[in-house]
């Protein structure tokens, strides 16, 4: 069994435990010996994120061969139409390649914790909430896919990772959970992922 900590991490906070340049960081609020982020979240994205002491879970979270979804809150500007989801579901083209497909909905009455500072309101343009749920990670992925199709992102929350689900975390507040730990692979396996166990007669 390991520990995994779920930590609704702030915006502007670095997805480290220390900085040289005074800025934000994990340790500001999670306080436990030995444990390591799985994955990243960018220092201007909030939500979720998951942290542990065991290296082969921290493995198959943020291994992209596992394909774990991710689902995350994102506030747009504008308001996409119908084509404009149905590019981001089928996927668009970025400078690093097209992206895989993706479910996207509509959120019609979000209710995310208050961020520190508030996104700059606009009373000329509206603003619209989606729900876009990825099985990859690329470099701030979503924030350029919503601006491949008009409309940049405004605020980005990731709101689940596979079985984990950020909840009724506010920002800065975290929790733990037992889980049961990924069998460790082993070198052979790790040279070649196709390969499989031999059956004994």
């Amino acid at each position: 069994m390991s520990r995994i900590y779920l930590l609704h991490k702030p915006y502007h906070v670095l997805c480290q435990f220390t900085d040289d340049q005074g800025r934000s960081t994990l340790a500001d609020y999670l306080q436990v010996p030995d444990v390591y982020p799985a994955g990243r979240l960018d220092y201007d994205s909030e939500g979720l994120l998951l942290l542990t002491d065991d290296g082969a879970l921290i493995h198959h979270i943020s291994d992209p061969r596992h394909k774990l979804p991710k689902q995350y809150w994102v506030q747009v500007e504008g308001a996409p139409d119908d084509a404009a989801l149905e590019a981001l579901r089928q996927g668009v083209t970025l400078k690093d390649g097209p992206t895989r497909p993706a479910r996207v909905r509509r959120l019609t009455r979000p209710e995310p914790a208050p961020r520190v500072p508030p996104v700059r309101y606009r009373e000329s343009i509206p603003t619209t909430w989606l729900e876009i749920e990825l099985r990859e990670g690329r470099n701030r992925q979503v924030r350029r896919m919503t601006a491949h199709v008009g409309h940049p992102t405004l605020r980005l929350i990731r709101a689940a990772i596979g079985p984990w689900r950020l909840g009724d975390l506010q920002p800065g507040d975290w929790r733990s959970e037992t889980v049961n730990a990924p069998r460790k692979r082993s070198p052979r396996q790790d040279r070649n992922p196709r390969s499989k166990p031999r059956r004994t007669r």
